[in-house]
């Protein structure tokens, strides 16, 4: 297996997003889980997108574990590497995107890296290095409130000259217009001047196209799956890729009892959750309770166990922004965190015995611990529910076909939920 493209994404959720928008531009693409094994058997791809739970752990272990994504996808022919990261730039100032793209830069022999999270299609665009979140700048948006990484600051070019030890610069909307050939000389003279990485703007979609184009010059490009529609558009556009049939999971039906998950804050997901009430079982969780003690995720498991013969159940425990504050001041914002992550593994643990085989999961670090927790080493990728979240199914796994959904928090309309488990037969 020769790939034409290596992704290495920081969460779960934004990987198969980055793989569902492969996917539909015609890359035969595959999603694994951390660096695959040697004994994972992989179909032919043009494509592999490596998912790190790597957005808010400490910046060293996160620069470690994306370098040896990047040594296993070069060691399969992959001449350009894509560090996949969120779309809102969810990071602190100690990182972690600036520590990894330094340390990928490096490895990769790049003088100047491109780096933009637009993706218009999604409402992400980037206008004078500032980050906006449909009509709002990023620190006006609800990422003001993101319970582990609030974004404070919309100029993208600070923000990251804040977590990287290069200099930053920009390449701006009027450049960008005038083609590839007008971003590539500014590339080369902010690389004459020291600048190791470059913000680009993008406001539309044929800005993408541009970007795309440029990015394979070099090794190593970072941004959204904005960034990822381009660089293939890109490649089919060249031949080095035959647009053709991508893998999807159109097997046979999976069936059995559903369930859904939802740890995410997001003012998107709190609303699908007001909205799954109407039609499905929802259970909101007591996150003192899931501090607490084991006694909660017990309390879960009996609760669905109860209903689940009778059509999908939601469990939740997302909660506001007043309320996850107020819970982070009590217990502390990174043992809290924790806490609520690891006792939703251990749900999706409990529903996975009791033979759930379709499973919905709502936020990026829910969906890390869950998937962990459940040992899945892949994904082929298939029907897209909303923009950004296919239809999921497990590879490698020893319990028989599986289904997930795995959606950022704020992405997906008002039914996700229904809209899913439509999907995943």
């Amino acid at each position: 297996m020769k790939l034409s493209l290596g992704c290495i994404a920081d969460d779960y959720t934004g990987a198969s997003d980055l793989a569902n928008t492969l996917t539909r531009q015609g890359l035969r693409t595959v999603q694994t889980i951390g660096v695959p094994s040697d004994d994972l058997a992989l179909p032919e791809v043009d494509a592999v997108v490596v998912s790190l739970k790597s957005r808010s752990i400490e910046a060293d272990l996160a620069v470690t574990r994306s370098r040896a994504a990047e040594k296993w996808l070069r060691g399969r022919g992959a001449g350009h590497v894509l560090f996949k990261i969120c779309s809102t730039f969810d990071s602190t100032d100690v990182g972690n995107i600036g520590p990894v793209m330094d340390a990928l830069r490096a490895d990769s022999g790049d003088t100047i890296v491109l780096v933009t999270p637009a993706f218009p299609e999604t409402g992400r665009t980037v206008y004078m290095g500032n980050l906006f979140v449909g009509p709002v700048p990023l620190n006006e948006s609800p990422l003001k409130d993101h319970p582990l990484n609030p974004m404070h600051d919309s100029n993208l070019v600070r923000v990251l000259a804040r977590q990287s030890k290069t200099r930053v610069g920009l390449v701006d909307l009027a450049t960008l217009t005038r083609g590839a050939d007008a971003v590539r000389g500014r590339l080369a003279d902010l690389a004459a001047n020291d600048v190791g990485a470059a913000v680009i703007d993008a406001v539309f979609d044929r800005d993408l196209e541009t970007i795309g184009s440029v990015a394979l010059d070099h090794r190593l490009s970072v941004g959204a799956s904005g960034i990822g529609l381009g660089i293939a558009r890109a490649l089919v556009a060249s031949g080095k890729v035959k647009a053709g049939a991508a893998a999807t999971v159109s097997e046979s039906a999976v069936g059995g009892p559903a369930a859904c998950l939802a740890g995410s804050c997001s003012q998107a997901t709190l609303q699908q959750i007001a909205n799954a009430e109407k039609t499905m079982a929802v259970l909101h969780l007591d996150p003192e309770q899931v501090i607490a003690g084991p006694d909660e995720v017990r309390r879960a498991l009996a609760w669905s166990g109860e209903r689940i013969s009778r059509g999908p159940v939601l469990i939740a425990s997302s909660s506001t922004p007043d309320q996850v504050q107020a819970l982070q001041s009590r217990h502390g914002r990174d043992a809290a965190g924790h806490a609520i992550e690891q006792a939703m593994a251990d749900i999706a643990e409990g529903l996975v015995r009791s033979g759930v085989r379709r499973l919905v999961v709502a936020g990026g670090e829910t969906s890390g611990a869950v998937v962990d927790r459940l040992r899945i080493p892949g994904f082929l990728v298939g029907a897209e529910i909303a923009a950004g979240v296919p239809v999921l199914r497990a590879v490698g796994v020893k319990d028989g076909a599986m289904l997930l959904a795995l959606k950022s928090g704020n992405f997906g309309g008002a039914e996700f939920f229904s809209d899913a488990l439509k999907l995943m037969r």
